[in-house]
C-alpha cells in the first residue's frame, strides 16, 4: 500500500473512532507512518484528505448494501439480509456517525458524500420495496428502514450492547412482514 492509500485508510479509521475534530494531521501521519511532507504532497490539507476518506467509506458502504439488496430472494428477504449482515454495531455506522460531527456538517465538501450516501440508500431500498406489491409506500418505507438502522446503532452504543440494535432490526422486519 502506497503512502496516499495509507493516509486515506488511517483517516478512515480515525474518523470512525474519533470524528473529524478528534483527528489531527499529526495523528493521521503517525498512524499512516507518513511524514508531514508526504501528507501535503498528496492532499492540500486535512479537509481534502477527510473527503477522500469519507468518499472511500461511502463507496464501500454502498457496495456492501448493493451486494445484499441485489442478491437472490424476494424483496423482504433481501432487505432482511442487508439489515442482518455482519456489522461492528457498537462502533456505529462509519457514515452515520459523521452526521453527529458539527465540523463535518458545517463543511459542504465533507457533508456532501454523507448526504449522497443516505440519499442513495433510501432510493435503493425504495426500489427494492417497490418490487413487492405489498401496498407499502416505497419512499416512506425506505426512510423508516434507514431511520431504524441508524437509530439502532445509537441505542446499541448508548446501552453498550448489540441487543437494542438487534431488537430494532427484528422489529422493523416484523412490521414489514405484516404489511
Amino acid at each position: 500500500m502506497d503512502t496516499r492509500e495509507r493516509l486515506i485508510e488511517s483517516t478512515r479509521t480515525l474518523l470512525w473512532e474519533r470524528g473529524y475534530v478528534g483527528t489531527s494531521p499529526k495523528t493521521i501521519q503517525r498512524l499512516a507512518g507518513a511524514g508531514q511532507g508526504s501528507m501535503y504532497h498528496h492532499f492540500a490539507g486535512k479537509e481534502e484528505l477527510a473527503r477522500a476518506a469519507i468518499d472511500r467509506t461511502a463507496e464501500e458502504m454502498r457496495a456492501a448494501a448493493e451486494a445484499q439488496l441485489s442478491g437472490p430472494g424476494a424483496p423482504l428477504e433481501r432487505i432482511a439480509a442487508y439489515l442482518r449482515r455482519e456489522r461492528d454495531v457498537l462502533k456505529g455506522c462509519p457514515v452515520g456517525r459523521l452526521t453527529q460531527d458539527p465540523d463535518v456538517m458545517a463543511a459542504p465538501a465533507l457533508r456532501e458524500p454523507v448526504g449522497e450516501t443516505f440519499s442513495w440508500l433510501r432510493t435503493r431500498l425504495a426500489e427494492v420495496v417497490a418490487e413487492d406489491d405489498g401496498g407499502l409506500d416505497p419512499a416512506a418505507t425506505a426512510a423508516a428502514v434507514v431511520a431504524t438502522l441508524q437509530g439502532g446503532y445509537v441505542l446499541a452504543r448508548a446501552a453498550d450492547s448489540t441487543e437494542p440494535f438487534e431488537q430494532a432490526i427484528e422489529g422493523i422486519l416484523a412490521l414489514l412482514g405484516r404489511a
